[in-house]
């Protein structure tokens, strides 16, 4: 014996998980497999040994899993992991991995690895299963989505490995990350000294350039015509209240042209008609504001020598190989600070005389809601339309502290919403199956708001509908779904009318390959899990429907559905 202590230890899955709550890691939405052994292992020896851990919870499909990480960072601006079941379960993380790149969603991924060994180590393959999984570059189901990913090589590596994984991911822009397990390294012993300090490295997040800002606000406060497209919001309530107030004091109308977030009320003087030709047509100075694609240059163009502002967290969008909108000023920030510091700036400008141009779009604008109200009003049928149901939800959250979902559901346009976090669409990368298990994170990460799901009826197929009930009864996550139920892919329809206004497909009496005749019976999978459910037919019905969910919610604390059918 030389003296020494000997060095404490514990499994290294169980090191792993620790790591995970040190750097901020509130919940582990798990899917496990013949590989989580050592994990669950781990889980039992932290318990044992009083080891502080995330809250881990069981997932029954990975994408339901993703979807939860999605809208729990929505709702909190907090990271959270997914742990899948090696090449299989990585597969069915994909789709939520490209929704959470799209949309600049930190995740913490893993999977795990088949085991590399035959023999000889403990945790060497033992099933079938075990040669019919291994692959040989894993990563690569993802990689195209992810900003890094690693493999662990060896358990001292865990607290290292995750604090990078942590930092990537949270850099601006940020996105998800992924790490491969196999099952031998997860099973060795891991020194757990130091598992439960902060994390060793800290994330490079962007910041508005002072020189860049102050351009973009000599351009806009000199233009006799600017305009703003916004599609991820403000960023922040303070950045929401920043945004409202720069537009109102300058007189520019802001475009929600396919907006992901909203970025000022729907009601706001300034808020213009999502379509952007007209806007265009005279804009001298244009702020784009974290927009993907602030509009269709196929089909929209821009004057001669307007000038084009791009702010966000990756304002060129490097992920997107072809993405050719100008950008004469170009600020990389996260987007409450840019558009706060762009505030500030202008209103160090002074006095402007933008007082003609601000009664003139709001006009404009007050005609154009007016005329959208009108039509929503008048789709009270039988069948009734997509903007009766979206106008008459938008009445039945009045008042509530709520967030509406809408995955081709109801339509943000009739709605009154007035705050941050009052609205969001699903990822422009078009993921399907993500509004329903978002709203389940967005409910875990706040069980006192109101949470609605509104999605078409083959965005509800595509969720894994059965799995996400199960979620919602065994963690009491009481939220609302509005199924939009047309019997068809309706976005597939319009997308091929667009493009052959008078082919044969628009003369049809069906388009091929949209229908989706004859649909499930909603109601019937969501009352296999003890939900309320109801179907709608009537729009002079659809009030009185929701007022009786809301209220099975707010007395019961269970999930409610409503499948309503809607024109085609």
């Amino acid at each position: 014996m030389d003296g020494r202590s000997e060095t404490k230890t514990m499994t290294a899955g169980g090191a792993l998980l620790a790591r995970m709550k040190a750097v901020g890691i509130d919940y582990i939405f798990a899917n496990s497999g013949t590989d989580f052994p050592p994990i669950i292992e781990g889980l039992a020896e932290a318990e044992a040994k009083q080891v502080p851990l995330p809250e881990t919870v069981i997932i029954p499909h990975e994408s339901a899993a993703m979807g939860m990480a999605h809208g729990y960072y929505l709702a909190t601006g907090r990271m959270q992991a997914v742990m899948a079941h090696t090449n299989v379960g990585l597969a069915n993380c994909a789709i939520g991995a490209i929704n959470a790149a799209t949309e600049h969603i930190p995740v913490l991924l893993f999977s795990g690895r088949t085991p590399v060994t035959e023999k000889g180590r403990f945790g060497s393959r033992t099933v079938p299963i075990g040669w019919g999984q291994e692959m040989r570059d894993q990563a690569a189901l993802v990689r195209e989505a992810v900003k890094w990913d690693d493999e662990l090589r060896f358990p001292e590596h865990v607290g290292p490995m995750v604090d990078r994984a942590s930092a990537i991911a949270r850099s601006t822009p940020r996105g998800p990350v992924y790490m491969s397990l196999p099952r031998e390294v997860l099973c060795q012993p891991c020194p757990v000294e130091g598992l439960d300090r902060p994390a060793t490295m800290a994330p490079a997040v962007h910041v508005p350039d002072p020189v860049a800002i102050a351009e973009a606000a000599r351009i806009l406060s000199s233009a006799e015509n600017p305009v703003i497209f916004a599609q991820h919001g403000a960023g922040s309530a303070e950045g929401f209240a920043a945004l409202s107030a720069l537009a109102e004091q300058w007189g520019i109308p802001v475009c929600q042209y396919w907006a992901v977030q909203l970025a000022i009320p729907t009601d706001h003087p300034m808020a213009a008609a999502a379509d952007p030709k007209p806007l265009l047509a005279k804009a001298d100075a244009i702020l784009v504001i974290d927009a993907l694609a602030p509009w269709s240059p196929d089909i929209h163009a821009l004057r001669d020598g307007c000038k084009v502002i791009q702010l966000g967290q990756d304002p060129l969008f490097a992920r997107s190989p072809v993405r050719y909108f100008p950008s004469d000023v170009t600020i990389a920030c996260d987007i409450a600070d840019g558009v706060i510091a762009l505030k500030a700036a202008m209103d160090g400008i002074g006095k402007t005389s933008a007082a003609f141009r601000r009664s003139e779009v709001a006009a404009t604008n007050r005609v154009a809601r007016a005329e959208t109200l009108r039509k929503a009003e008048a789709g009270c049928g039988e069948p009734m339309s997509k903007e009766w149901v979206s106008l008459t939800l938008s009445r039945a959250i009045a008042g509530r502290e709520a967030t509406v979902l809408s995955e081709l559901g109801c339509l943000l346009a009739p709605m009154t919403l007035s705050h941050h976090r009052a609205w969001y669409q699903e990822p422009h990368s078009g993921g399907l199956g993500w509004s329903f298990p978002a709203a389940l994170g967005m409910q875990l990460a706040d069980r006192n708001r109101l949470v609605v799901a509104t999605m078409g009826d083959g965005s509800y197929i595509f969720s894994n509908p059965a799995a996400c009930h199960q979620i919602a009864e065994a963690m009491v996550l009481p939220i609302l779904i509005v199924i939009v139920n047309n019997a068809e892919w309706g976005a597939v329809r319009q997308s091929v009318v667009g493009l052959y206004p008078d082919g044969y497909a628009a003369k049809a009496n069906r388009v091929p390959l949209t229908s989706l005749t004859p649909v499930p019976d909603f109601t019937k999978i969501a009352e296999a899990s003890r939900a309320y459910a109801a179907t709608v037919t009537r729009g002079e019905d659809l009030a009185s429907a929701l007022e009786q969910a809301l209220r099975h919610i707010h007395e019961k604390k269970t999930l409610a559905l409503l499948d309503v059918r809607v024109r085609a």
